[in-house]
Parts: C-alpha cells; sequence; structure tokens
C-alpha cells in the first residue's frame, strides 16, 4: 500500500513539474505572479467600506442578470440590434428629447390647457362612436377611397398649383370676365358645382 502511494504521489509530483516547466518556458507562471501581486496589491489598499461596497455592486449585477433572464429580456437582443443598425433606435432617442424638451418648456397653464383638451377630444370621440357618427365616417371614408375621390382632388389641386404659377395674370374687368365665361371649361366647371350645390341642398331638405 506504501508503495503504491509512494508511485502515485511520484506521478504527480512528475506530471506537477511538467506543467511548472510549460509555464516557465511559456511565460504564464511570470504572469501569474505579477497577477498575484497586483491582486494583493488591491487588497491591500481597499478598506472594509470599499470592500463592502464592491460585494454590494456584486450582489446587485447577480440580481439585474437573474431579473434579466426572467423577464426574458434576451428576447429583444435581435429588435433592438435592428434599430440600431438602420438608425430608429437614434430617431426613437431624438424623439424622446424633443418630447422632454417640450415638457419642460411647458408651463402649468398649458399643461391644463392640454389636458382639458384631451378631455374634450376623448368625449368627442365617445360621442361619435355611441351615435354612429364614426360609423359613417368611416363607410363614407372607404367609399370615397374605393371611387379614388380624394386621390383625384389631390391631383386636381397639384395641377390646378401648378398651371396658375404659369398662367398669365388675368385682364380684369367685364372683358376678362367675359372671355373666362366663354371658355367650355369654365361653363363645366360651374355646372358642376351647381349640381353639386342641388344635391346638398336636396339632402339638406329631406332631414
Amino acid at each position: 500500500m506504501a508503495a503504491v502511494m509512494a508511485e502515485t504521489s511520484e506521478d504527480e509530483l512528475q506530471r506537477a513539474q511538467e506543467a511548472l516547466v510549460h509555464l516557465v518556458e511559456n511565460g504564464d507562471l511570470e504572469r501569474i505572479v505579477q497577477l498575484a501581486r497586483l491582486s494583493g496589491a488591491a487588497a491591500d489598499s481597499m478598506s472594509d467600506e470599499m470592500v463592502g461596497r464592491l460585494a454590494g455592486l456584486a450582489s446587485d449585477g447577480m440580481d439585474l442578470l437573474d431579473r434579466v433572464n426572467r423577464s426574458q429580456v434576451v428576447n429583444a437582443l435581435p429588435a433592438i440590434s435592428a434599430l440600431v443598425e438602420n438608425g430608429d433606435l437614434e430617431r426613437i432617442v431624438h424623439l424622446a428629447r424633443m418630447a422632454g424638451a417640450a415638457g419642460d418648456s411647458m408651463n402649468d397653464e398649458m399643461v391644463s390647457r392640454l389636458a382639458t383638451l384631451a378631455t374634450d377630444a376623448m368625449c368627442l370621440l365617445d360621442r361619435a362612436t355611441r351615435t354612429g357618427v364614426m360609423d359613417r365616417l368611416l363607410a363614407v371614408a372607404e367609399k370615397m377611397d374605393q371611387d379614388h375621390i380624394l386621390t383625384d382632388f389631390l391631383h386636381c389641386l397639384s395641377g390646378a398649383t401648378e398651371e396658375a404659377a404659369s398662367a398669365p395674370i388675368p385682364k380684369g374687368g367685364i372683358a376678362g370676365l367675359w372671355d373666362m365665361m366663354k371658355k367650355p371649361e369654365t361653363q363645366q366647371t360651374i355646372q358642376f358645382l351647381m349640381l353639386v350645390g342641388k344635391h346638398f341642398r336636396s339632402c339638406r331638405l329631406r332631414h
């Protein structure tokens, strides 16, 4: 038994010696010594208060890591990475800064007025929903979208703006008005507006 233990100890010593030789050859032993000295110097220079703060910091870090794991924030990291890559996170930060600056520049009277406006808007929306006005507005909006009414109006407004910028200045007077009234498109426009007024008047009379 003693011989076996002696042989085992000799093998372990041999392996330890080989490991030490390897550490000495690649410089790791010197690095370990320097690290031990650095750690000892840091420990000697730290007071009990500093040690307590470091222990508290480590405890808080472990608690924060546990909360992150339990809240599954890790699953949001790909989305956050995408926000950083496409610049949306920076835009959100700018928007938050603008909102904060606006909040800092508002006094109590402005906040009160905005709160009253928001309350009135919510009451109006609730009333429109309860009375069915909102459903009718949505139906009208859907009809306008299907008939391309709003799109046509925007195109017409854009075309009229461009044409008015390049059109000559009207002559004025009866002669200029007469020249305008003689144009077929002017008469068609007046006719269309008269038809719109006629149908609107009929709707209002029915009510």
